[in-house]
């Protein structure tokens, strides 16, 4: 019977292991330990799905591709329970935009390919909160392009020279790989996405508006103020986490690369402003501040690197025309450090940064005389 490599399956659980070397596909899979997984390259899951290689891990799971060997359409969905361990099955996307901005030299976006990604992202988060649902873990390593390749072009006069992130004693050289203070500097091909298509991923932490609040969601980079102060949460905290990423896109680097709490804070003002007072009157972390103010040498080590990576916002912009102003609107209106003077994803779907996306849609379809040629048609002579 012919087969499809079309889905991927993630296996849920407290630890996960695959072991690459191939196995007849008849070989047991086994548990040697609790909520231990062992799964082989070979295997077969109730006696469709065959194992075929490690796509990526995560802290509770393990991404797998698979050959699905009933003829079904890609978009299909399925979810199933094999020896314990729950299992589902996915669509087949790409690499996230974290991983392809990395593979490029930390080279931004294009700003229209920034407003496509946006709008995407921003839909398909507006759908959880109309359904009072709040992901919670937003990062570009979980926005992942649809498999729709990517075009490269060698640019002589390019020069890639990677963003150092704030270098504290949290932050030596070695770590980051860097020799030099200023990064490698080095000529690189540019790859440009053929299409900007995105979808949002990783819906493990994603919480109910009824169900328990963990004090700690969000990756730290991408952590909003209310988190860190321990204020309490809801969906504006996506909005944030949002933000951050469009400004990552525009920049090609997350602007608040911060290991701890403080150092955070510091970078959030450095680039956002001050922290309103009420905020910090109510935060559970009093040790921070001093008389309503951060405690936060600007002239020690640390903080003259949060100086030299971070500042005001609309300092970022490479440019001043219409687009990139309507961006950093949106950016500005998503990074509010007070959630409830946040923008609503209902409201920035509405953004003029996003009117070009409503007139594409009013937009009519060429007609086919006018798409094949370029050319209009004559027009027709009245007898």
């Amino acid at each position: 019977m012919a087969s499809r490599r079309i889905p991927s399956t993630a296996f849920p659980g407290t630890e996960t292991l695959l072991t690459t070397p191939p196995v007849k596909r008849s070989q047991k899979v086994e548990s040697k330990e609790k909520g231990r997984w062992i799964c082989q390259t070979g295997d077969m899951l109730r006696g469709r799905y065959e194992v075929v290689a490690p796509l990526g891990e995560g802290t509770f799971g393990l991404v797998v591709e698979c050959i699905d060997h009933q003829d079904h359409c890609l978009t299909m969905l399925d979810w199933f329970k094999y020896r314990g361990h729950v299992c589902i099955v996915l669509e087949l996307l790409g690499i996230s935009t974290a991983t392809f901005m990395k593979a490029n030299g930390s080279l931004p976006f294009r700003l229209d390919h920034i407003r496509q990604m946006a709008y995407q992202i921003c839909k398909a988060v507006n759908l959880l909160h109309v359904n009072k649902l709040t992901h919670t873990d937003l990062k570009s390593d979980n926005i992942l392009l649809r498999p729709s390749g990517y075009t490269e072009e060698y640019n002589p006069s390019l020069v890639s020279c990677c963003p150092l992130p704030c270098l504290s004693l949290s932050h030596p050289l070695p770590l980051l790989g860097l020799s030099h203070p200023m990064g490698s500097l080095q000529k690189r091909l540019e790859r440009r996405l053929k299409h900007p298509e995105v979808k949002v991923a990783d819906f493990g932490n994603t919480t109910p508006a009824r169900d328990h609040h963990s004090h700690l969601i969000t990756t730290r980079a991408y952590r909003a103020p209310e988190v860190i102060l321990g204020l309490g949460w809801s969906q504006p905290c996506d909005v944030w986490s949002i933000g951050c990423i469009l400004l990552e896109y525009y920049l090609g680097y997350p602007v608040f690369p911060a290991l701890e709490d403080r150092e955070h804070l510091a970078m959030i003002e450095r680039t956002l402003g001050p922290l309103p007072s009420h905020m910090i009157q109510k935060t559970r972390r009093g040790k921070y501040f001093h008389k309503g103010r951060l405690v936060w040498d600007e002239h020690s080590c640390a903080g003259m690197c949060v100086s030299w990576h971070c500042k005001p916002l609309k300092a970022f912009m490479t440019s001043h025309d219409n687009d990139h102003e309507n961006l950093f609107d949106l950016i500005e209106k998503m990074l509010q450090h007070d959630p409830d003077q946040r923008i609503t994803l209902e409201e920035a779907l509405k953004h003029p940064f996003f009117f070009p996306k409503h007139r594409e849609k009013r937009a009519p379809p060429p007609r086919a005389e006018e798409a094949d040629t370029g050319v209009s048609p004559p027009k027709r002579c009245k007898y």
